[in-house]
């Protein structure tokens, strides 16, 4: 029996996968908005009924973060998520206003090539195959090789909510031989409609070069800037909650936090009651060899792990009762020299104080220029007008204002859209500066029908001429469109 190598069997496998979910996706364009509605019911309550199995298998294959933060964030992707987008009009006809006599059709983009790190495996999968299918579209997943277990059962879930409801399974699949060269593949086929990429730098900067249209995520590095009108002890308990949950592998998490001289012993006092631990000198050198790996990159050692096994990694013994690892840094500590100005994603912070508002604005942004422009900023203060200078100058897509980073970023404890894919705007190399919903998975057709004569538009001083629609009937000309559009 001849053996094939593995980057062709991803490939082919990929090419066949698509082909699949094409027709699938022939058959979900024909389903009207309340039958892909009722898709969507189905798979966010089966997502929400394993919820704790997947994130109990997400923290098991890949040693990331917690079983109780995942079952949160599955919830997240399946039960809040659902209610947000519940009401939104994404199939057929949209928009229909008869005063200006356009039109508006949602065009599904047909198939979603959807990539999933291994951070947030079981949640990213059920957020994206649900506001794919919302928009119409057919989802296949190119999974983490090291959540690929997880992944897959997550798909196989969703698989069975569809089929209970007669829709065709293809509708979501899995590379079951994931690689490099079947990814590419994934994203460059000319069957792709769009990419969905949540994961490193490189993958997103692939994506966006793959020739098809995209979306990607690029790195988070939040500061979190602790003002001094804030509520310190509120502010430290948002900042560690956020910093903890599932260990700090959301891209939203701070990884710094930015304060002034005059409240920085007592945010650092109130930081250490709650349970951080500030290294010193010699002790952060030891922890910055563990952040670093061999190429000069970050350790994906430490990603996902407690406080206390990475002091371990170190070589340092510290409290058993250690939420944070914090290493105060000089006011220009900021680069590639300095690891604890990177995102980390892992619970440890950087810790620098400013002498005024104005300085920690310069900070932030030097800490997102160098890593996570367009991403996230936090800010803690009661002064408004700080929070709407910020809003001009910072060079993110959100700011979140006294509120958990991680929480209020992905819409769990805000008013933003639940999501897992957070665009970073131009300014971070991204499509989007949204919280990426079914709205961003179609692109619109318009229909307009001539509100004045051509000849109106050569007299500037005339009041234009109204096309007459006395003899024209709306109704039957608009049932010809529509139709006439199904058949494109």
């Amino acid at each position: 029996m001849e053996l094939l190598d593995r980057d062709l069997v991803s490939v082919q496998e990929v090419r066949t996968l698509i082909r699949k979910a094409t027709a699938a996706q022939q058959v979900l364009a024909d389903y009207s908005q309340a039958q892909v509605d009722a898709l969507v019911d189905a798979m966010a309550r089966a997502g929400q009924t394993h919820a704790r199995r997947l994130a109990e298998m997400a923290v098991e294959e890949t040693g990331f973060g917690k079983v109780q933060d995942k079952i949160t964030k599955n919830l997240l992707a399946s039960k809040i998520l659902l209610d947000s987008i519940r009401d939104m009009k994404t199939i057929g006809m949209i928009s229909d206003d008869q005063s200006r006599k356009v039109m508006e059709v949602a065009v599904p983009f047909g198939i979603v090539a959807g990539l999933v790190p291994s951070t947030n495996p079981t949640s990213t999968t059920i957020y994206k195959t649900i506001i794919s299918i919302k928009a119409g579209n057919a989802v296949i997943f190119s999974p983490h090789p090291s959540a690929l277990k997880s992944i897959t059962e997550t798909v196989r879930i969703l698989r069975e909510a569809l089929v209970s409801l007669g829709a065709p399974e293809e509708l979501i699949s899995v590379m079951s031989v994931p690689s490099l060269e079947g990814t590419s593949e994934l994203m460059k086929n000319a069957g792709t409609g769009i990419i969905l990429a949540t994961g490193g730098s490189a993958m997103v900067k692939a994506a966006y070069s793959s020739g098809n249209p995209a979306l990607g995520v690029g790195p988070g590095n939040v500061p979190a800037f602790i003002e001094r009108t804030a509520d310190i002890k509120k502010a430290v308990h948002h900042v560690i909650t956020s910093k903890t949950f599932d260990n700090g592998t959301i891209c939203a998490s701070e990884q710094h936090v930015v304060t002034e001289h005059v409240i920085a012993d007592q945010v650092k006092a109130e930081m250490i009651a709650q349970g951080c631990y500030f290294l010193s000198e010699a002790e952060i050198a030891k922890v910055e060899k563990v952040i670093v790996n061999q190429r000069g990159g970050l350790n994906a050692g430490i990603v996902g792990k407690p406080a206390v096994e990475i002091a371990r990694m170190a070589g340092l013994d510290v409290p058993a009762t250690t939420r944070v690892l914090v290493g105060e840094q000089g006011r220009n500590n900021v680069g590639k020299k300095y690891p604890f100005s990177w995102e980390k994603l892992s619970p440890l912070l950087g810790f620098y104080r400013v002498s005024d508002a104005h300085d920690a604005c310069e900070l932030c942004m030097e800490l997102l220029h160098f890593e996570g422009a367009g991403h996230t900023l936090a800010i803690h203060t009661q002064n408004d007008a700080l929070v709407r200078e910020f809003a001009l100058k910072k060079p993110v897509s959100r700011l979140v204002v006294n509120t958990p980073s991680t929480h209020g970023g992905v819409g769990a404890t805000t008013n933003l859209a639940p999501a897992f894919t957070l665009g970073c705007g131009s300014v971070g190399g991204s499509a989007t500066s949204d919280n990426v919903t079914p709205m961003n998975l179609f692109t619109k057709r318009y229909v307009a029908y001539g509100v004045i004569e051509p000849e109106a538009l050569a007299q500037p001083e005339a009041q234009p001429v109204a096309c007459s629609t006395a003899n024209v009937d709306i109704e039957a000309i608009t049932r010809l469109v529509i139709e006439r559009l199904k058949s494109l």
